[in-house]
């Protein structure tokens, strides 16, 4: 009867006194107490039952706010390519106009020149209808050129794109496996750096469309050590990763940054240099021939003789000439490609580094991550692993293989 009552009021006493018991005397044994150790075996399925039903709790709530992002996402995409459509079409229409009207004031200026003698006073209106659309074309390119139509066409098809793509990678996270914590925290600033990069406000948010310097645009968030370590759950023994694929990727490494992000670079300058001459010259000209029109047929200046209906005339045919090669080939949008480009192989380069910083066992998986890069750059894994091999000797900027890393553009 006593060990009964003894044995009792033990399972009345909370869990810090049995773990006291076991301290206090190291020879006892829980088989010795059956009633106390039926408690302890029931105790511990409750246990983990309600930590499953937390966990089912968190990951429920993780893929109902990757719906919320992904639905987000998408919505994006379509603004982004409903926007990208619109300032394609100003593109097109502001470019038609402009020429329309510098020709078709070059023509009435010509007139007037021509019935000087003749008919002045009748005439007199062609010179300053000529005046008019010359003053009304050189407003115009004013403001397509502080705007760039066709720069603002390609930031909105990049931007719909990569809204698109990370629609795609939600879902895919979502089929593939639980989702957590991290991952909504990775989505949101993805979304968040996206809006960053590709604005879609026209003139408060607009980006700068002549910096004084070119970068690689940037549409990634920060990559995060801390998450990584984070997300990457056990530790395994090498990760896919050997000596040989670190060397590979170090090679690729310096390859990107030697090679194909500085000619990227070096073109995004080259063209941003033609659109700030071209941005210049065409409103330059069409001003000029307002003021020719202006001109024509005044008496104070009968000593110039024909020249003022020839700076109207031939200034607007080379103002119709010099914004059709602004605006007709899109020097702008080749410009905003240049910096895409440049983006991308940033990324890549960042993504490399990222996972070489890391330790072995909290990297991407090696394998998975070497076919990753192979895709992007255009290549085979085998092709990448020859390109790398000799790649990776080289000793300086310039030296030994010319060929660049990306084959996709």
């Amino acid at each position: 009867m006593a060990s009964l009552k003894a044995s009792s009021s033990y399972l009345s006493i909370p869990k810090l006194r049995v773990s006291l018991l076991f301290s206090t005397y190291p020879g006892i044994r829980l088989a010795s107490i059956p009633i106390l150790s039926r408690k302890i075996k029931m105790e511990l399925p409750r246990h983990s039952t309600q930590t499953q039903v937390m966990k089912s709790k968190l990951h429920a709530t993780c893929m109902s706010q990757l719906h919320i992002i992904a639905d987000a996402a998408a919505d994006r995409a379509e603004m982004h390519a409903i926007i990208g459509q619109q300032r394609n079409n100003w593109n097109h229409l502001f470019l038609n106009c402009i020429n329309s009207i510098n020709l078709m004031a070059s023509i009435m200026a010509g007139i007037s020149g021509i019935s000087i003698l003749e008919a002045k006073a009748e005439l007199l209106a062609f010179k300053f209808a000529a005046a008019l659309l010359f003053t009304a074309a050189t407003a115009m390119m004013l403001l397509v050129n502080k705007i760039q139509p066709s720069q603002l066409a390609e930031e909105q098809r990049s931007a719909a794109r990569l809204f698109r793509q990370l629609e795609k990678s939600i879902h895919t996270t979502l089929a593939i496996r639980a989702p957590m914590e991290a991952d909504v925290k990775e989505a949101m600033e993805r979304v968040l750096a996206l809006d960053r990069a590709y604005p879609l406000p026209l003139l408060s948010g607009m980006l700068e469309k002549f910096p004084e310097r070119v970068e690689p645009t940037k549409w990634w968030p920060r990559l995060d050590h801390n998450k990584r370590q984070r997300i990457s759950g056990a530790a395994r023994e090498r990760n896919g990763w050997s000596k040989e694929l670190e060397e590979e990727m170090k090679g690729v490494l310096k390859v990107l940054k030697e090679k194909d992000e500085e000619l990227y670079l070096k073109s995004g300058e080259l063209a941003l240099r033609i659109n700030r001459v071209l941005a210049v010259l065409g409103p330059s000209l069409a001003g000029l021939s307002a003021v020719g029109a202006c001109l024509i047929g005044t008496t104070s200046l009968s000593s110039f003789g024909s020249w003022p209906v020839f700076i109207a005339v031939v200034g607007g045919v080379l103002a119709a000439v010099t914004n059709s090669l602004e605006h007709g080939g899109q020097v702008g949008m080749v410009f905003e490609l240049f910096r895409n480009c440049a983006g991308f192989y940033r990324q890549l380069e960042e993504a490399i580094e990222f996972n070489l910083e890391e330790n072995v066992e909290e990297r991407e998986n090696g394998e998975l991550f070497e076919t990753k890069m192979a895709l992007q750059l255009g290549r085979s894994v085998p092709e990448l692993k020859s390109f790398a091999s000799s790649a990776s000797s080289l000793s300086g900027k310039g030296d030994g293989d010319p060929e660049y890393a990306g084959q996709l553009f």
